[in-house]
C-alpha cells in the first residue's frame, strides 16, 4: 500500500495517465467538503451566478484521458430527497459528461447489500485508490493498493452498482 498526500499536485494527473483501460469512481457520500469547491457550492446555494472555472483542470484531464481512449466512468450513490451537495453538483455534471466521462446515479435505498460506505477510484481493475477522510468527509490523503482482495471486492461493487445505477440524463428526468 501506498499512501500518497493530497497536496501533491500531480496525483490524479499521474493515476490517469497510468490508466490504459478504466478508471471507475464510485461516490458514497451526501456531501463532501472539499477546499476548492466551498466558494463554488456557497454562490449556488445564495443563488448567485456560477462560476465553473474552478472545475477547469478536471475536465481537462478528462478530456486528455478519455481523448487517449481511457474511459472515465463514476456512480454516485445518494440518498433521496437528494442534498443540498447533490442539487449543486448535478449543476455541474454536463461539464464532466461533455469531457467524455460517463456519470451514473443509484438511489441509496436501490443500491442493496452489502451497503456501500467507501469511496473508491478502480484503474484498470487492478489498482484501487481509496480517499481518506477525517469525520467533516475533509480529504487527508489517498491510499493507494494493488492487494488482490481489495481489488477483487471494488471490482464486484463496480460490476454490481454499474448495472443498477441510472444513466445522468435518465436520473435528472427522475427527480425533476
Amino acid at each position: 500500500m501506498l499512501l500518497r498526500l493530497n497536496d501533491e499536485p500531480d496525483l490524479w494527473e499521474s493515476l490517469f495517465a497510468e490508466c490504459e483501460h478504466e478508471a471507475f469512481h464510485l461516490e458514497t457520500l451526501d456531501a463532501y467538503s472539499v477546499a476548492s469547491e466551498s466558494e463554488p457550492l456557497r454562490r449556488f446555494l445564495a443563488g448567485e451566478p456560477a462560476d465553473n472555472t474552478w472545475f477547469d483542470p478536471w475536465r481537462s484531464l478528462v478530456r486528455h484521458t478519455t481523448g487517449r481512449g481511457v474511459a472515465i466512468r463514476r456512480v454516485r450513490v445518494l440518498t433521496e430527497p437528494v442534498s443540498d451537495y447533490h442539487r449543486w453538483i448535478l449543476t455541474l455534471n454536463l461539464e464532466s459528461i461533455e469531457a467524455g466521462e460517463d456519470i451514473r446515479y443509484l438511489p441509496r435505498h436501490n443500491a442493496g447489500e452489502p451497503p456501500l460506505t467507501e469511496d473508491f477510484w478502480l484503474l484498470d481493475g487492478s489498482r484501487v485508490a481509496f480517499h481518506a477522510r477525517d469525520t467533516a468527509t475533509r480529504g487527508r490523503g489517498v491510499v493507494i493498493t494493488e492487494d488482490p482482495g481489495l481489488v477483487g471486492y471494488c471490482v464486484e461493487q463496480r460490476n454490481r452498482v454499474w448495472k443498477l445505477a441510472t444513466p445522468f440524463s435518465e436520473y435528472v428526468e427522475h427527480i425533476a
